[in-house]
């Protein structure tokens, strides 16, 4: 009886399924035939002309894979954990996470932000992206932009729009070689950008513990803390946040920052921690940087209590 492992059917998330795969015969010393590989197809994939944040947010990722988990179609779901909403379904326990890659941006289109032309249109479906171009280019107008990455680099090739940013993790496991990476001290990465995540049914603890060796803790650790500070601001698809936690030893450096969806405020923090005490720390940011806001920009946001 061969391992299940559910995935969304796109090229990327196929890649990142048999990335666990091979983690798994790796650790297990499993051969080919003991892993299965079962596509699932989510409402996401279904729904290609509106922003996610329209049409239901993260869960149109998820709860179809969810279920599949639920009702034993599946031993374990793969995700890119900034897809995966910060509150979990019920059931649904979040047991490892892959090493992850490259945080970055890449921009397709121009070799820089400040290299787009005046006016230019980027598409992208991100709340986060575009209030982060808008900030530094308040010229630049924004399209909704969805689907895999082989239609969304169609769409600048053929001049439907000039430009569109990807995440640097997606096209390295993809092997796309394009487009000019934007460093982290121009744009901040979505939380859990470059993550794979592993769901598995909670209290299932066969499969926790054929998961625990994949499972990569610094990953993990940091990843877990950049969802508690969106989950600590309220945040959802339509609030534009970005989060970066990175471990130096035993010391967490977390940064983030929240913006107005048109850019035109954002406010940024930064907190250096022992990974122990760094929590508190990052919460306490979380409501820092809401009491900076102004009173549109906080309704983008519903904090715990509220």
């Amino acid at each position: 009886m061969s391992f299940k492992i559910g995935t969304r059917g796109s090229p990327l998330a196929l890649a990142q399924a048999h990335m666990t795969a091979a983690a798994l015969r790796d650790a297990h010393g499993w051969g080919e035939t003991d892993i299965e590989i079962v596509i699932i197809q989510t409402t996401g994939d279904k729904v290609q002309d509106r922003a996610l944040a329209e049409i239901g947010g993260k869960a149109l990722w998820t709860k179809e894979l969810d279920a599949a988990l639920l009702d034993g179609r599946i031993d374990i779901g793969v995700h890119s954990m900034k897809d995966v909403e910060t509150q979990l379904r019920d059931g649904i326990a979040l047991a490892a996470m892959l090493p992850r890659a490259d945080v970055r941006e890449r921009l397709i289109g121009a070799t820089s932000i400040a290299a787009l032309p005046p006016g230019a249109r980027v598409g992208t479906s991100s709340p986060r992206r575009a209030a982060q171009l808008k900030a530094q280019r308040p010229d630049i107008r924004t399209e909704i932009l969805r689907g895999n990455v082989a239609t969304r680099l169609a769409k600048v090739e053929s001049g439907a729009i000039d430009a569109t940013l990807l995440a640097a993790a997606g096209l390295d496991r993809l092997g796309q070689v394009v487009g000019s990476l934007i460093e982290l001290d121009d744009m901040l990465p979505a939380s859990a950008q470059g993550a794979v995540g592993i769901t598995a049914r909670d209290g299932d603890t066969e499969t926790l513990a054929i998961l625990a060796p994949i499972n990569h803790p610094p990953t993990f650790d940091c990843v877990t803390l950049e969802r508690a500070f969106l989950a600590a601001l309220g945040g959802t698809c339509h609030s534009p946040v970005a989060a970066l936690a990175q471990l130096e030893g035993d010391t967490v450096n977390f940064r983030a920052q929240i913006l107005a969806e048109d850019g035109s405020e954002a406010h940024g923090g930064a907190v250096s921690a022992q990974l122990t005490d760094a929590l508190p720390r990052i919460q306490a940011l979380a409501a820092e940087l809401l009491g900076r806001a102004g009173p549109a920009m906080r309704g983008l946001f519903t904090p715990p209590g509220m």
